[in-house]
């Protein structure tokens, strides 16, 4: 079966940086599995080399800043008081803040905690950089008609109610 609008499509993937450095995989019994067809379960660059193929094909796919994961934007670094977080923060740790601008969520991360002040960034960590897709498709099969309503792929490896 090949790759259309409405498939469900199970794939082994690798994502590395501009030098080559393995950033994410999925594993072996573990394969992401997406609804194709523009319900933003993949990135978009992504599901355009993906359609049509069939499986065991294979795709292999560069993508600039904007087409992964944003440019990196130098407004969302802030600095804040350390009296505003918990008592035991590190960096690297995420959490979740409200964006007074906009009034979205955002994720933030610390990035440092120096003379009573905490540096978080609410970049995604891959912000800025160019990203090579490389996967093979394990399977291609139709989307169910709760999956079409609900938009995306249910049971295994998929979303479960």
């Amino acid at each position: 079966m090949e790759i259309v609008k409405n498939t469900v499509v199970s794939l082994q993937y690798k994502m590395y940086d501009s030098e080559g450095e393995l950033l994410d995989q999925t594993e072996a019994d573990e394969p992401m599995v997406y609804l194709h067809g523009g319900y933003d379960g993949i990135f978009p660059v992504v599901e355009e080399a993906l359609h049509g193929k069939k499986t065991g094909d294979s795709v292999d796919v560069t993508m600039e800043p904007d087409d992964a994961f944003g440019e990196y934007d130098a407004e969302l670094v802030r600095i804040e008081p350390r009296d505003v977080f918990p008592e035991e923060i590190e960096v690297g740790m995420m959490f979740e803040a409200d964006d007074p601008e906009s009034g979205d969520v955002m994720l933030f991360t610390i990035t440092e905690i120096e003379d009573g002040k905490v540096v978080v960034d609410g970049n995604h960590p891959l912000a800025g950089k160019r990203i090579r897709f490389a996967a093979t498709i394990d399977e291609v099969r139709p989307a169910s008609a709760e999956e079409l309503e609900h938009g995306h792929v249910h049971g295994e490896h998929g979303h479960h109610h």
